[in-house]
């Protein structure tokens, strides 16, 4: 019995020396498409013997560390022909992959991998991947593709209507989103007040929504991340695509500057509908512009520099006496450089600039307004094995607030040039994030983001006493604005605040079997900059302010749980996730609140709280002649702003109200319910079907509850806040695509999109303004809609 147990012993430290003892090597490489030698994000590289593998990262770059041993190796993407390929792993190996775009067979059953699925075993959660041929199927309005309103199709996405600039995720504010293009911040990102998004289709290579579990790498913003990747450039031969619609065109073109090496894009668009207005003789005006532009250049195999950028403006006029200016202009700076097969990295200098202009000839003056910031990070990407990955590195944001700045725009306007007090501050921040599989069900993401904020000094800051800028009068029972007791001058070299805070990641994922998982995540986040609004729908002339004196920055605890399953191999995916959203500060306005040009905004804002939690439900099919969509939501986003501790004023204690009360009241942006289902149907290579339909609960508002006169004058009178909702919103929308046949066998590619906004013309409520009958003299309630039925055609084209 003993020599039985020793020769087992012996036998059982042999084994686990042999494989301590086993050589392990490293794949890595770069995967491209073929024709363009644009990289590609997302791809997965599996290894059929270990079932195991892993994805390009956002340079199209991967690494796999692997025993010594003969391996079959199967790379594919969405929309392209599988790479199988066996290697004899004995050294460490680059492998570079070029894959060649899918050739679809519609009279045969279409199968194909969609990147758009959840992946069962990988712990990210909350997180939706758009492609950009899904985003120009989506039917909208005036034909015009738009990453934006194809976004509001999924769940926990939703926006204040139409013609409503920004979107809302999981119920938050659109200032709580953090818009990322080519790494630049974007801070808004709508053309002509929300008729269209900023981002041009054409030039888009990638789209990711975070709406949880939002990795450690991000930071800055408390309900999520839009992440949007722009196109590099076909290095092998010129392309040029575009379309012309009905109210805008765009042309993008690209090439090689050095063939396989150095590669250039330019895109821009603009919209001329106003070009027709004086036919009906109107002076007023509306239009935009863009422009995308990078430059890519493979300097070796370690090292790659890019250089993008993106300018938009957008052009309001009434009769040239009121003339509205705004849009943002960003530049980025990138290297990549790989130390090793192992470690990749990525160096930014990014510049972001958001400009607001206005100018009113009739008074004489000219406001402009906006926020710049230069950002300088750096991330590193570490593939140690096949079982472990870790993400780190660092970034620093200088911001400066340019609140307002009137000038008279002619000698005799008699209006004073004045410059509200600029704001400075500076965010930094470093973070690590691990991506482990820690058995062969269970894998996890966790980590964490230290951040700081300083703000910085300026020229003038008001004090109050008690350093109380609100006042409470216990009598009329509301808030009004204090006035300053003195004005100091802390310079440019001083620091005004500085916040500190930990910023925990984790999330987890359990594969029951390869068709079903569980995940759970939980997420905190800082936010330390606020969108000064308060209107549903943000409007250009929303200014930005940093956390500093008197505005505490936003924190965010996020917890989620959700099962994911796979039916008929694949072709159905099934994700229900549950979430809960606790925001600390969340800023509340007092009643009668003025933003507009208020150089002591402390005056009428306070520190809050809000809470959001739901369900969500998305059920794809992702196979065959026809995919689609069903997503559903069932939410609640709620705000309070209770009573500030007690001040004891004169031997009095002042017992505060609280906003509302100090109850909770539902957010503008909260919607019960949220349906939105899509469909495409691909009946042969000429046409081609889509449609999509949207229900949402009604927008809460504030509706008169009641009224009283006042020397002869009728004042409504208001109830508590948003206790009342406009009435509910729905619509349907189809588009048919034309492809010409002789499109097949030339290098001229072009179709016709024919689409219906809101088939059949629901007038949707935009607002319900109340005002007195001139002829009767009884009260009435007048609903104001942005669009019925809108048909448009749209002609597209490439070669």
């Amino acid at each position: 019995m003993i020599k039985r147990l020793l020769l087992l012993h012996a036998t059982l430290l042999y084994s686990i020396c042999v494989v301590n003892a086993q050589q392990k090597y490293t794949i890595s490489g770069t995967v491209r498409e073929a024709t363009s030698n644009e990289t590609l994000i997302g791809v997965t590289i599996a290894i059929q013997d270990l079932r195991t593998g892993t994805s390009t990262n956002e340079y199209g770059f991967y690494s796999i560390t692997l025993p010594e041993g003969e391996y079959n190796i199967v790379i594919s993407y969405i929309g392209f022909q599988d790479i199988r390929q066996s290697v004899s792993l004995n050294s460490n190996l680059k492998l570079d992959f070029n894959l060649q775009e899918k050739a679809e067979q519609l009279d045969e059953v279409i199968v194909t991998e969609n990147a758009e699925r959840m992946d069962i075993r990988k712990p990210q959660m909350s997180v939706n991947t758009l492609s950009v041929e899904t985003i120009k199927k989506v039917p909208v309005v005036l034909g015009e593709a738009d990453v934006i309103r194809s976004l509001v199709l999924l769940p926990g996405v939703t926006n204040a209507g139409e013609a409503s600039s920004g979107f809302n995720v999981r119920g938050g504010a659109t200032d709580q989103n953090l818009i990322l293009l080519d790494e630049a911040i974007i801070f808004n990102s709508s053309h002509l007040f929300g008729f269209f998004s900023v981002f041009n289709p054409d030039a888009i290579k990638d789209v990711k929504l975070f709406k949880g579990g939002i990795p450690s790498r991000y930071g800055g913003r408390v309900s999520s991340v839009l992440e949007i990747f722009q196109k590099e450039g076909n290095s092998k031969e010129l392309k040029v695509n575009g379309g012309i619609g009905a109210v805008a065109s765009r042309l993008l073109v690209e090439g090689p500057i050095i063939k396989d090496r150095t590669a250039f894009l330019v895109g821009g668009r603009a919209s001329y509908a106003h070009l027709f207005l004086p036919l009906f003789d109107i002076d007023n005006s509306a239009y935009f512009y863009d422009l995308n532009t990078k430059i890519s250049h493979r300097i070796n195999e370690r090292n790659s520099i890019f250089l993008s950028g993106y300018f938009g403006r957008d052009l309001f006029s009434i009769n040239d006496s009121f003339v509205n200016t705004y849009g943002n202009a960003v530049g980025n700076f990138r290297w990549n450089h790989l130390f090793s097969d192992k470690l990749f990295s990525n160096l930014s200098l990014i510049y972001s600039d958001y400009f607001y202009g206005l100018e009113l000839d009739f008074v004489g003056f000219e406001w402009d307004s906006g926020i710049q910031n230069f950002n300088l990070k750096y991330d590193l990407k570490h593939y140690l094995n096949d079982k472990l990955q870790i993400n780190y590195g660092l970034n620093t944001i200088y911001y400066v607030f340019n609140p307002g700045e009137i000038k008279p725009n002619s000698e005799d306007s008699g209006i004073v040039a004045d410059q509200l007090t600029k704001k400075y501050a500076n965010e930094a921040a470093a973070y690590v994030d691990v991506e482990q599989k820690i058995t062969k069900n269970l894998s996890v993401n966790y980590g964490l983001r230290v951040s700081q904020f300083t703000r910085l000094g300026q020229d003038e800051l008001f004090v109050y006493e008690n350093d109380q800028p609100v006042l409470f009068d216990p009598f009329q029972l509301i808030y009004r604005e204090a006035t300053p007791i003195d004005t100091i001058n802390p310079g440019r070299s001083g620091n005004l605040s500085t916040f500190f805070n930990f910023e925990p990641r984790v999330s987890a994922a359990y594969a029951i079997n390869n068709d079903n998982s569980i995940k759970a995540s939980y997420t905190r986040l800082a936010q330390y900059l606020h969108l000064l609004s308060n209107t549903s729908s943000p409007t250009p002339l929303d200014v930005w302010t940093p956390s500093g004196p008197f505005i505490e920055p936003q924190l965010l605890d996020q917890y989620a749980l959700g099962y994911f399953k796979n039916f008929k191999g694949g072709e159905f995916t099934l994700e229900i996730e549950g979430f809960y959203k606790d925001i600390q500060n969340r800023i509340d306005y007092i009643d009668g609140a003025d933003l507009i040009a208020n150089d002591a905004i402390e005056q009428v804002i306070l520190n809050g709280e809000a809470r959001a939690y739901g369900l969500e439900l998305l059920l794809r099919k992702n196979e065959g002649r026809f995919q689609g969509w069903l997503a559903y939501t069932l939410s609640r986003s709620e705000q309070r702003t209770p009573g500030r501790d007690p001040v004891v004023d004169n031997g009095r204690s002042n017992l505060e109200t609280g906003i509302n009360q100090g109850e909770w009241y539902p957010t503008p942006f909260d919607k019960t319910h949220d349906i939105a289902l899509f469909g495409n149907y691909e009946l042969n290579t000429k046409w081609s079907f889509n449609a999509n339909f949207i229900f949402q609960t009604g927008q809460p508002t504030n509706y008169p509850v009641g009224q009283f006169e006042f020397e002869e004058l009728v004042v409504p009178f208001f109830g508590l806040r948003n206790q009342t909702r406009l009435p509910d919103y729905h619509r349907l929308d189809i588009s048919a695509t034309l492809t010409p046949k002789k499109n097949r066998n030339s290098a001229f590619q072009s179709e016709w999109v024919f689409s219906i906004y809101n088939v059949y013309s629901r007038l949707n409520a935009a607002s319900i303004n109340f005002r007195q009958n001139q002829d009767t003299g009884r009260n009435e309630a007048v609903r104001t809609a942005i669009f019925g039925i809108v048909p448009a055609v749209t002609y597209n084209f490439k070669f």
